[in-house]
C-alpha cells in the first residue's frame, strides 16, 4: 500500500507540477465517480418511488457550493497553502517513511486530525461559520457532500493537519490521505443505504451514522464527527446511533438557495455580534465560543430571517427569504 501511494504521489506530481494540491487533485479525479454514484442513487430512488430526498433547487445549490469550494481551495493552495505546509515540514521532528508498515497508522492519524477539525467546526463559531453551509441542507443525497463553503479555505483549518507534518509525514502524503478520507465521505451522504452489519457500524462511519450527524433532532446535534472511522466518537463520547427519523438542517434554518447567503450568513452574523455594543472581551468571545452561546445583555444578530409560506406538504421548495430590517 505504501508503494502504491508513493507511486500515485509521484505520478500526479509529474503530471501537475512540483507542488500540486493533492487533495483537490484526487477529489477532481473522483468527480466522474461521484456523478455516476448520484445518478445510480437517483435511478434507484425513482424506481422505488422514494424521490423525497431529491429537491432540484437544493441539488443545484449543492453543486454550486461544491464548485465554489473547489475553486477557492485550489486558489488558496497556490497562494499560501503549499508554502505553509512546506514551511512547517522543514521543522519536522522525524523523517517518516511511507510504506506498508506506516501507511495505515498515518491514515488513522490523519483521521484523528479530521475528527478534531470536524468537532471544532461545530463547537467554535469561527470555524462553524465556514462549516454551517454543509449542514443547512434539508434533504440528504450524495450531492449533499458537495455542499461546502468558500470560507473553508480562508479560516485556517490547515492547523489541524500540521501535527502529522511536524512528525515527519510529507505534506503531499497528508493531503493525499485527507483526499481519500473526504472521497469516502461522499458515499455516506445518502438515505438509499440502511444500516450495515453491526461490526462495520461499530468501526466505520456509515450512511446511518452520518445521517445522525446531519440531524437537528436534539439528541443528534453535534454527534458522529468521524470521517471514515467512528471509533474516535466512541472514545470521546460523541457517538449517537440512528434511532428516530432524522430531521435534516440546522436549529435556526436558513431556507435559501442563494450562493452568497448560504456561504456567508453565519459569518456576517458573527461579525455583527462582535461589533455590537458591549465590553470588548465579551464581544470577542463570539469568535471562539460555541455557535449557540449568548452574550449577556445582547440579542444574537440574524441578518437573514426566513418565513415559510403556507404550502402543501408535498411542496417544501416554496420559500421566501427576507432581509431583516
Amino acid at each position: 500500500m505504501g508503494d502504491f501511494i508513493n507511486t500515485a504521489v509521484n505520478w500526479i506530481g509529474n503530471l501537475l507540477g512540483p507542488n500540486p494540491d493533492w487533495k483537490q487533485a484526487l477529489l477532481t479525479a473522483m468527480t466522474p465517480i461521484f456523478i455516476a454514484a448520484f445518478l445510480i442513487e437517483l435511478a434507484r430512488a425513482r424506481r422505488l418511488g422514494r424521490l423525497g430526498q431529491f429537491h432540484w433547487k437544493e441539488i443545484g445549490a449543492n453543486i454550486a457550493l461544491g464548485a465554489g469550494y473547489q475553486v477557492m481551495e485550489a486558489l488558496a493552495w497556490i497562494v499560501a497553502g503549499g508554502a505553509t505546509f512546506a514551511w512547517f515540514y522543514q521543522y519536522r521532528l522525524f523523517d517518516m517513511p511511507v510504506n506498508a508498515w506506516t501507511v495505515v497508522p498515518i491514515f488513522v492519524f490523519v483521521e484523528f486530525c479530521y475528527y478534531w477539525f470536524h468537532r471544532c467546526s461545530h463547537r467554535v463559531r469561527w470555524w462553524w461559520a465556514a462549516h454551517v453551509p454543509h449542514h443547512s441542507g434539508e434533504t440528504m443525497n450524495f450531492t449533499t457532500a458537495m455542499r461546502q463553503s468558500v470560507l473553508n479555505a480562508l479560516v485556517g483549518i490547515f492547523v489541524f493537519y500540521v501535527p502529522p507534518v511536524l512528525l515527519g509525514v510529507p505534506p503531499a502524503v497528508v493531503m493525499f490521505m485527507l483526499a481519500i478520507d473526504l472521497s469516502y465521505q461522499y458515499f455516506v451522504h445518502t438515505e438509499s443505504i440502511g444500516k450495515l452489519p453491526a461490526w462495520f457500524e461499530f468501526v466505520f462511519d456509515t450512511p446511518s451514522n452520518h445521517r445522525v450527524h446531519h440531524g437537528r433532532n436534539p439528541q443528534y446535534i453535534d454527534k458522529n464527527y468521524g470521517g471514515v472511522l467512528i471509533i474516535f466518537d466512541r472514545i470521546f463520547g460523541t457517538y449517537e446511533p440512528e434511532v428516530e427519523k432524522v430531521e435534516y438542517g440546522i436549529p435556526r434554518q436558513i431556507r435559501s438557495y442563494n450562493f452568497f447567503v448560504l456561504n456567508f450568513h453565519e459569518f456576517v452574523d458573527m461579525l455583527r455580534d462582535v461589533l455590537a455594543p458591549g465590553p470588548l472581551w465579551q464581544r470577542l468571545k463570539h469568535l471562539w465560543m460555541p455557535p449557540d452561546w449568548k452574550r449577556p445583555g445582547h440579542e444574537p444578530v440574524h441578518t437573514w430571517t426566513v418565513e415559510r409560506k403556507e404550502m402543501p406538504a408535498a411542496d417544501p421548495d416554496e420559500i421566501v427569504v427576507a432581509r431583516q430590517a
